[in-house]
């Protein structure tokens, strides 16, 4: 699944080079010829959906148990897997024999747990489904719609992207098997980053959360310390870490190369989401509420009592000012050797090979806390949205698949790295002790899920100012003429 924003990734391997739910924003860029590095598959026929037989996840080395976790309290939803193929056969008959394309820019061991996850599809229709991706999705998928040549479908990780298709012309709104599908299995936050201008146009497919803290459980225990179950409990916990004065309570690092600033930028999302609710979130985004606004402002001092706090950081690493030159991935080790209790970092944080990634490993995660009650359990997300080009029954037959309970759980189940948000979705099929953390939160009855702000306002800001200025914010600039240098940046019209 998606897991940095291509803005994100793009502008970080350019670093690399150089030294070694309202949608508004633009479409993501990319460079490479349309047949650079891609791989095409045809899916064939077999029994049945795919499963691993792993009892751990290795991602980057790191070792993960598969305990259910805590952090979550919603349930399953009913899930499909003796209709799925009986609804399909009655609303898109004689199918078979037809072929279906998908583009993406999901490759390696992903993509190739996808065409593991979809097996089942073609034993029930006789219709096959061809899979191509390459890193140079993002460029190339609007440049194909634009000429009039695009896939059947597309997986769309950004709701901006989405729209930049939309306004081609050349997609379609999703059937309404799938409109229901969507309804039922997935927090409404979901549905409203596929609409635009009224229609839907496609359902979630993968997901991520951001809305996590990582933590040392072995730290925890041999001080006596309990997860905190509430944003004050965080900060309460906070503070007696720093009183013991021997390790700091949080570490953290926004280097990324040319995208140093973007984990400043997901630190005031989660405190905007959890003080000033969806609403406020939502008109940010669309740029109703400026950076300069009180309810920013209050936010970014909230954030600026954490990361700006000398007795809560750099653990393990340095002062408040370190934070700006230490790498992101490069954040977290001082948990690891015992000189840090905490740090907020999405769920695909990847951990050294051997680190233990349990609530009795050497590191786990909690549910990033909420403020109050008043606007449910906030999540922010990443994910993707299945995007048709075409009307033709097979596509909308594979486009009804793919946003089943069912199809989520053949996900899970091929994929040590795949979940997805739909409710139906069962905890027991998900691999490894984050994801299935990442699970109980996306059901949590309570939740209420929110891209990434960032990614949706206008590059200028999302992927320009906001990362620069706060940078600057966390070397000793003021949260007035940070916030103003931000605000100064929003596109005029």
């Amino acid at each position: 699944m998606a897991r940095l924003s291509t803005r994100r990734m793009m502008a970080a391997i350019a670093g690399i080079g150089a030294a070694a739910l309202v949608i508004s924003a633009c479409g993501s860029s990319g460079t490479g010829n349309p047949g650079s590095s891609q791989s095409s598959s045809q899916s064939s026929s077999s029994q049945g959906g795919s499963s691993s037989e792993q009892s751990s996840q290795s991602s980057g080395g790191s070792t993960e148990s598969t305990s259910s976790g805590s952090g979550g309290s919603g349930d399953a939803a009913a899930g499909d897997d003796n209709t799925w193929c009986d609804s399909i056969k009655q609303n898109w008959p004689d199918i078979k024999g037809k072929s279906v394309t998908i583009y993406s820019s999901i490759t390696g061991d992903e993509a190739t747990s996808l065409k593991e996850s979809w097996k089942d599809f073609t034993d029930c229709t006789g219709a096959t489904i061809k899979f191509n991706s390459d890193k140079n999705f993002e460029q190339q998928i609007v440049v194909q719609a634009r000429s009039g040549n695009p896939p059947d479908l597309a997986f769309v990780p950004q709701p901006g992207l989405l729209q930049t298709l939309v306004s081609t012309g050349k997609t379609v709104p999703a059937p309404a098997q799938v409109e229901a599908n969507v309804d039922k299995y997935w927090d409404p936050g979901w549905k409203t980053y596929a609409t635009v201008n009224g229609k839907f146009y496609g359902a979630p497919l993968g997901a991520n959360v951001k809305s996590l803290v990582w933590y040392s459980p072995k730290m925890f225990k041999a001080a006596g310390y309990q997860v905190p179950q509430t944003w004050d409990d965080m900060i309460k916990l906070s503070d007696t870490i720093a009183a013991a004065g021997d390790v700091k309570p949080w570490c953290a690092g926004i280097a990324s190369g040319n995208a140093t600033g973007w984990p400043a930028t997901d630190w005031l999302e989660e405190v905007v989401l959890r003080s000033a609710g969806p609403q406020v979130y939502d008109d940010w985004v669309a740029g109703k509420v400026k950076f300069t606004d009180q309810p920013i402002a209050d936010a970014l001092a909230k954030v600026g009592s954490i990361l700006k706090n000398p007795k809560y950081v750099n653990g393990g690493l340095g002062d408040v000012k370190s934070i700006a030159t230490t790498d992101f991935d490069k954040a977290g080790a001082p948990i690891l050797s015992g000189k840090c209790y905490m740090m907020q970092m999405a769920s695909f944080y990847t951990w050294p090979a051997g680190t233990k990634v349990a609530e009795d490993g050497d590191v786990y995660a909690f549910y990033e806390p909420a403020m109050s009650d008043q606007f449910g359990k906030p999540v922010e997300v990443g994910g993707e949205f299945v995007v048709a080009f075409d009307t033709k029954p097979e596509v909308q037959a594979v486009q009804f698949y793919l946003s089943t309970a069912h199809w989520a759980n053949n996900q899970s189940k091929a994929s040590a790295s795949r979940i997805s948000a739909n409710k139906g979705l069962k905890i027991e099929n998900v691999q490894g002790a984050i994801n299935k953390l990442s699970v109980s939160i996306l059901q949590d009855k309570a939740a209420v899920s929110r891209f990434d702000a960032s990614d949706l306002m206008p590059a200028a800001v999302g992927s320009g100012a906001e990362w620069t200025q706060l940078t600057s914010w966390i070397t000793g600039q003021d949260d007035a003429t940070t916030l103003k240098a931000i605000q100064d940046a929003w596109p005029a019209s």
